[in-house]
């Protein structure tokens, strides 16, 4: 059984800013559907605990080895996103109501792990 080619380092870093990205967009939405302001210092700290816990994701899971793998890096991204972020907000007092945690859950899935999908998609059709 061979290894998986290592990703270029220009792969690895499209793939974090692709999810530092889709972190900022998520808060900067979920901030105008609030009719608080989608820029400035606002936006940082509603985005900060998840972009943290994005870091310490892309740590945890060795994410730069195969940074757009849906099961191996995605899922996992998007679990620690989710629950490290509402845990660093819990910790910061800022709000973590169920209806958000299941806004959050939903809209980072589709995200974090939706961009991976269509990735595969479009390497399938390539490779064919």
């Amino acid at each position: 059984m061979t290894s998986p080619s290592r990703p270029r380092p220009r792969a690895i870093l499209v793939a974090a800013a692709l999810d530092v990205i889709l972190v900022i967009v998520f808060a900067a939405t979920g901030r105008a559907s609030h009719e608080e302001s989608a820029f400035g210092l606002g936006l940082l700290t509603t985005a900060w605990p998840f972009l943290a816990a994005l870091a310490i994701g892309w740590v945890a899971t060795l994410a730069w080895r195969r940074p757009f793998a849906i099961g191996r890096t995605g899922v996992p991204l998007w679990l620690i996103t989710v629950a490290g972020g509402m845990l660093l907000r819990l910790i910061s007092g800022q709000g973590t109501a169920l209806p958000f945690i299941i806004v959050a859950t939903i809209v980072l899935g589709v995200a974090l792990v939706g961009w991976r999908g269509i990735a595969a998609l479009i390497g399938r059709r390539r490779s064919r």
